[in-house]
């Protein structure tokens, strides 16, 4: 199984920029000397009291710099908001100074305030999406390239530099909504899906068509599948408990509040799904979250319940938001890096 963790550079209250990008870096440089797969990297916009994570291609490159081993990940380059060909650029660029240690993993956001402000209609995020990410993977795959579409038009193009990876750096897809597992599928794209406080189990029917389409497509093995979901590891029940509390409940209420807004912004005609989300995220306790597939405990806990849904759903891949809500102390949130890597990862090596 590979094990990431999911990193927004979350803005420190009261503490200048350049301290939140200081206490990232240091938790890098750890997952870097304690052995983690992957450093996974948000992409958020205009949310000042959130994240200073707005540009992750430029941090995955300063990652690149300062690391040997550890893969880089993007989760996720919101695509529809981007020139593809300058996507194309970067990314392939990363990829080059990384020597292929880069994880493309590309969505859409639900966003809506962002998609505003970059003066992209969110209506067009579904096309725009499917455009962009088709002209990166012509870009990385022809030497010269042409493209006539709804959104972008050019001819005889060469991209520079060329990704290191000879196939260009691997796409990942996040599936957000029952209708893509099945489209991803057919495409023969790894997903990534996401929990925030459900068993990661009820998505099982939607895995499954995933995974029925990927074969109907006839691309080899049986489809790839990535789960993100919040965790935090301390040495005791009651510390774990106890030291996560209240960023996730902060978080929960945050994503509500983005979810709401969104949907004011957008409308909520066919948004039902949405509409019942926001208004769980608003009441859910800490105790009925825990219920879900959160991953908060002891190394021995966390191990298990990772062993049983990789048992139950196939599960390649783990990415642990270890600072879900941004508030757990940096000592702390590094502690359970550690023991992410050095006593949950070896139990599944």
């Amino acid at each position: 199984m590979e094990f990431g963790v999911y990193h927004e550079f979350p803005s420190l209250d009261g503490h200048p920029d350049s301290d939140a990008f200081a206490e990232a870096f240091a938790m890098v440089d750890a997952a870097e000397a304690w052995g983690l797969d992957v450093m996974w990297l948000a992409e958020l916009h205009f949310d000042p009291a959130r994240s200073v994570l707005s540009a992750p291609l430029c941090v995955a490159s300063a990652i690149a710099a300062r690391t040997r081993k550890i893969k880089i990940g993007i989760a996720v380059q919101v695509l529809p908001l981007g020139n593809p060909l300058r996507i194309a650029e970067e990314a392939a660029t990363v990829d080059q100074i990384s020597r292929g240690r880069l994880i493309f993993g590309v969505g859409r956001s639900g966003v809506a305030r962002t998609y505003e402000a970059y003066n992209v209609p969110y209506a067009e995020s579904r096309d725009r999406f499917t455009e962009t990410l088709a002209i990166i993977q012509k870009a990385w795959a022809e030497p010269v390239v042409s493209y006539a579409g709804r959104f972008h038009s050019f001819q005889d193009v060469q991209v520079t530099p060329r990704p290191f990876q000879p196939a260009g750096p691997p796409i990942r897809i996040a599936a957000t909504s029952p209708d893509t597992y099945a489209t991803i599928g057919h495409q023969g794209k790894p997903i990534f899906m996401g929990v925030k406080h459900e068993d990661a189990r009820a998505l099982l029917p939607h895995i499954e068509a995933y995974r029925k389409a990927w074969r109907d497509a006839g691309h080899p093995g049986n489809g790839v599948v990535y789960m993100r979901a919040p965790g935090y590891i301390a040495a005791t029940e009651a510390a774990a408990r106890t030291e996560a509390e209240a960023s996730l409940l902060h978080y929960y209420r945050a994503q509500a509040a983005l979810l709401k807004d969104s949907l004011a912004r957008t409308g909520v005609d066919g948004n039902e799904s949405r509409v019942k989300a926001a208004e769980r995220l608003d009441a859910i306790t800490y105790d009925e979250a825990r219920l879900g597939s959160v991953l908060i405990g002891t190394p021995d806990y966390v191990a298990d319940q990772l062993g049983a849904l990789q048992r139950d759903l196939g599960l390649d891949g783990i990415m642990l938001e270890t600072n879900c809500g941004g508030l757990i102390p940096h000592d702390r949130e590094k502690e359970a890096l550690r023991l992410l890597c050095k006593e949950v990862m070896p139990r599944f090596r």
